[in-house]
């Protein structure tokens, strides 16, 4: 419904109704469009993957003679051009799919190539037209002659566009050209640039290229014409001015007089109030427009409008940063994230903290993503809605301030484990030549703390050939030993501290725990039927391998603080310290 509007609408273009105008002009690309503001240009192309891809920069400031009437008309003509030309590449590179795209370089020479077929055909064959009449014929009225080869010029130009619009892929970037100037129109009538509004506007525009080529046309007859009769003048010259490759020469070096020109008119009417003399003016131009346009699908309107609103945006706001294709901005992506992670929405900014290889106090400061690291992120917060950690996501975890290796073959560090390690490394603290033993190690982690710290020897033991590989990962370079060992089979030598952060959970309960939890080792987690297996062993042995006035500090479940003391009176006296939250988390005994 909205097309067939669309199509009526094309029928009625009426510039009266506009409410507001704007300089912002555009061009169609491949697979997108491109905007160009005040200050700015925005490209917008639809990527194979069917996602808009956004690309902005600013534009150099204008000089001084960008200012004087006809010379602004031909940087503007230049200027465009560079622009336009660079925009087609750029768009390229994304519309195209990767194993089909074509290197830079044999892109930039079929970009000269087309400059130069594009010379050959609208300058170089009305010319040799104009030339052969009047080399081969007895004609030679030099106005008719003028007129033929502008004619001619005109003519090629309509053939041109009528022919390149029945091939499949210029078609589509003729609708691209629709969805350009129904976006523009849309935003003239003061409409809001939705789908919708967009698709009920007219694809034709005053500012449009193909009525600046018309001008150029007409312009190129009138001064072609008067320079064929000021040759005429110069008599005995003719071996010159008759030279077909002198007046081809000549006329390229007027094509830049004759854009100039042609920008001023096409400026002027754009300025002008709307009435029956500028609607003569522009009506051959808008007529070509039906050649140049077609009609675009919803998809190709909401491009257009995203190259639109991001120049507009880029215009209004000077410090706004620009973006390349297949960035995103952060703060957009961040807030998606935590979205998607309703229950814990921190983890979004520890996965960004990841991938960009920064603090999290950090980043406020980050701008702009690439959509890769976007793609990545979400395959992370795809593994934990999936109910896997935030560790084994990332890969890693942080513990006292350092960064551990873990993965599913080790219990993740916990907040809670923290307090143990701290207690630790106090105990042991300017201790000259202490001994330190962490059982079950699981990832190394409190032992890493403790040999960063201190400067104890630490013996750090596991029955887990698994965990010990991560262990000796995280261990490296601190001079810690590790070493196989069943609880203390395998220990040798007294220790002044045995640290232990044993399995604690109850055989019955792990199930009922979090998936997050319950796809960690169970090994690291089953503490036997009552929870308290692996502290009936500690209070068995650990007597024997503790020096005088050593001791053994554990962390125990949220309420085993009590059984477990019970279980070391044998060894000597206890105490209690709490967690942050105030649970009886650590047990320490004194020999």
């Amino acid at each position: 419904m909205v097309k067939i509007m669309a199509n009526q609408n094309d029928n009625q273009y009426n510039t009266k109704e506009k409410t507001r105008r704007t300089m912002i002009g555009g061009q169609a690309l491949l697979e997108g469009v491109m905007m160009r503001g005040k200050t700015s240009v925005a490209m917008a192309v639809r990527a194979p993957s069917g996602e808009i891809e956004l690309h902005t920069e600013r534009l150099k400031k204008q000089s001084k003679a960008a200012k004087i009437p006809v010379v602004r008309g031909v940087i503007s003509f230049v200027s465009s051009l560079a622009v336009g030309i660079n925009s087609l590449l750029k768009s390229a590179e994304v519309s195209v799919p990767e194993d089909e795209a074509p290197s830079k370089t044999s892109t930039v020479i079929a970009t000269i190539i087309g400059v130069v077929l594009a010379v050959g055909l609208f300058v170089g064959i009305p010319l040799f037209i104009s030339f052969a009449i009047r080399k081969w014929t007895s004609f030679d009225n030099i106005a008719v002659i003028s007129v033929i080869e502008g004619v001619s010029r005109l003519l090629i130009f309509i053939i041109y566009l009528a022919l390149i619009r029945l091939m499949k892929d210029i078609k589509r970037t003729f609708m691209y050209h629709g969805a350009e100037h129904r976006t523009i129109n849309c935003y003239e009538k003061g409409l809001p640039l939705t789908v919708e509004n967009v698709q009920s506007c007219s694809t034709k525009h005053n500012r449009c290229g193909t009525t600046f080529i018309f001008f150029v046309v007409v312009f190129a007859i009138l001064i072609y014409a008067l320079l064929n009769w000021v040759f005429s003048l110069f008599t005995g010259y003719e071996y010159l001015f008759e030279n077909f490759f002198f007046k081809l020469l000549i006329r390229l070096a007027l094509l830049p007089l004759i854009a100039g020109l042609s920008y001023e008119l096409l400026r002027g009417l754009a300025l002008l109030p709307d009435n029956k003399f500028t609607d003569v003016i522009r009506a051959p131009g808008l007529a070509l427009q039906k050649l140049s346009t077609c009609i675009p699908d919803d998809d190709m309107a909401e491009v257009a409008i995203a190259a639109f609103n991001a120049v507009l945006e880029l215009d209004s706001q000077p410090n706004k940063g620009t973006m390349d294709f297949y960035e995103r901005d952060f703060a957009v992506e961040r807030k998606k994230l935590a979205d998607r992670l309703p229950d814990n929405p921190q983890d979004a900014d520890w996965i960004y903290c990841e991938i960009l290889g920064k603090s999290r106090g950090e980043l406020g400061g980050v701008e702009k993503i690439k959509i890769g690291q976007v793609k990545q992120a979400n395959k992370y917060a795809d593994r934990l809605l999936a109910g896997e950690p935030l560790g084994y996501v990332l890969g890693n975890a942080e513990f006292c301030g350092i960064k551990l290796k873990v993965d599913n073959r080790v219990l993740i560090p916990r907040f809670e484990t923290e307090v143990l390690a701290e207690e630790a490394v106090k105990l042991v603290s300017g201790r000259d030549k202490a001994r330190v033993l962490d059982m079950c190690t699981g990832s190394g982690c409190i032992a890493a703390v403790i040999a960063k710290n201190t400067a104890a020897q630490v013996v750090a033991a596991d029955v887990s050939d698994e965990a010990l590989e991560v262990a000796k990962a995280n261990l490296s370079g601190l001079g810690a030993e590790v070493v196989k060992s069943d609880m203390f089979e395998g220990i040798d030598g007294k220790f002044d501290l045995i640290v232990c952060n044993p399995p604690y959970i109850r055989s019955a309960e792990i199930e009922g725990l979090e998936k997050e939890v319950t796809c960690q080792p169970h090994i690291a987690l089953d503490g036997g039927e009552d929870g308290l297996k692996f502290y009936r062993v500690l209070a068995d042995k650990a007597g024997e391998y503790l020096t005088d006035g050593g001791a053994i500090m554990m962390e125990v479940g949220y309420d085993q603080a009590q059984d477990v003391i019970n279980l070391f009176k044998k060894i000597g006296k206890s105490r209690i310290i709490k967690d942050l939250d105030g649970k009886d988390r650590i047990v320490i005994c004194e020999k």
